[in-house]
């Protein structure tokens, strides 16, 4: 059995961050610098490994968030435990490691929501090991990823075709995108509240945004883009990379010059950046978690929630994937009652 360790020095994570990015469930939200994002917004973190000769060869990202007056915690892993899961024994052993972890940290429960399909051979194993499906979720259950293997073209041509003339548009209306630096955090924030208003739905603080550009930005594992029309900021966006995965997690768009289509020419220039760095996937981060065929039976029809953002992404063609969503494992006789009461965030 490999070694099991949880060491957190500047080389473990390092080692840890190297071999998620290569993993085929490695995920931008199981690297160290998600862990230290979280960590300064109410979360604590840890990692937790199974190592062989200091390789890790299976392990987690671990967030705690505090219960109410400070009674315990929630142990909760985002987008993973990074394992085989065609693996059994290693898959037990990790989860025994997890259990225990988790129990030093007073946890009364461990969610775990894996980078697995739904109704896949890895989710059967969970219930086996003492995890039920939850009610709840936290990140996004149903997604659409665009494959950016083939060429900028076959991108396109695989695109709606009003969302190929909405990107041609914005570049012939005079729209550019640049990336920006931390200098632009005011500007993207200021468009994060101005659609946040708009649509109704919550944003992180400026320091937030700020923050996870510090801690991604040095390995080129992110890029702050702006769409602009004569240097004045229209749309933004932070896309995220990690191994040959690429994630669009947070955007915003002006009321301003709407029509002029910024948004889509962002998006775009978002996924020429994964693709120039290697990336052969780019996940649109989050649409109504429906069945396929609904989707498409109301597409042209809903516009509330999450349906206008669905009609937005859906335009960029690619595949709707559905995860597992979110298992848990009371660790204390109290956990379903406190569960009605506690919902955790992202």
């Amino acid at each position: 059995m490999p070694a099991r360790s949880h060491a957190r020095t500047p080389l473990a994570l390092e080692r840890w961050n190297r071999w998620v990015a290569a993993h085929p469930t490695g995920n931008l939200l199981q690297t160290s610098q998600w862990g230290s994002l979280k960590q300064g917004f109410g979360w604590e973190w840890d990692l937790v490994t199974l190592e062989d000769a200091g390789t890790p060869v299976a392990g987690a990202i671990v967030l705690y968030r505090a219960l109410p007056l400070r009674i315990g915690t929630i142990a909760y892993v985002p987008r993973g435990p990074v394992v085989d899961w065609d693996n059994t024994a290693q898959v037990q052993a990790l989860l025994a490691r997890l259990y225990k972890a988790a129990r030093k940290r007073r946890a009364w429960a461990c969610w775990l929501e894996p980078e697995v399909i739904d109704n896949s051979p890895a989710a059967t194993q969970l219930p086996g090991l003492g995890y039920a499906p939850s009610p709840r979720t936290i990140q996004p259950r149903s997604t659409i990823v665009v494959d950016l293997s083939p060429s900028e073209d076959a991108i396109l041509a695989a695109m709606k075709s009003k969302t190929r003339y909405n990107i041609r548009l914005a570049e012939r209306k005079g729209v550019t995108v640049r990336e920006g630096g931390l200098s632009d955090i005011d500007a993207f924030h200021a468009l994060m509240q101005e659609t946040g208003e708009r649509d109704a739905f919550g944003i992180h603080t400026l320091e937030y945004y700020r923050r996870a550009l510090t801690l991604y930005a040095p390995e080129g594992q992110v890029a702050l883009l702006l769409a602009e029309l004569d240097g004045e900021p229209l749309a933004g966006l932070m896309v995220f990379a990690v191994g040959t995965k690429s994630w669009y997690i947070c955007g915003a768009s002006s009321d301003r010059h709407r029509n002029l289509m910024p948004a889509y020419a962002v998006q775009w220039a978002a996924m020429r950046w994964a693709k120039a760095r290697g990336c052969t996937t780019y996940d649109l981060w989050g649409i109504p978690d429906e069945p396929e065929e609904t989707l498409e039976a109301q597409f042209s029809d809903r516009s509330d929630g999450l349906w206008g953002v669905y009609r937005f992404k859906r335009g960029f063609g690619g595949q709707i994937v559905r995860y597992a969503g979110l298992w848990e494992r009371s660790l204390n006789p109290l956990y379903p009652l406190a569960a009605r009461f506690y919902q955790g965030d992202r």
